[in-house]
């Protein structure tokens, strides 16, 4: 996956991401089950040396 692929993984336009109440872990990925400081993307990168798979763009507001 390119620099392209990663520019279109937007946590905030993700299915799964939820904000915490947790100030030492506001965010949090719902699909894969933890909470951090920074976006879970790139939590997942740094992790496993490989852009987040589990993005799922949420629906469009109408």
């Amino acid at each position: 996956m390119g620099n392209e692929q990663r520019d279109k993984i937007d946590c905030f336009n993700c299915v799964h991401f939820a904000v915490t109440w947790e100030p030492n872990h506001p965010r949090s990925c719902k699909l894969f089950g933890f909470k951090t400081a920074q976006l879970p993307s790139i939590a997942v990168e740094k992790s496993s040396g490989a852009p987040c798979s589990g993005f799922e763009r949420k629906p469009d507001k109408k």
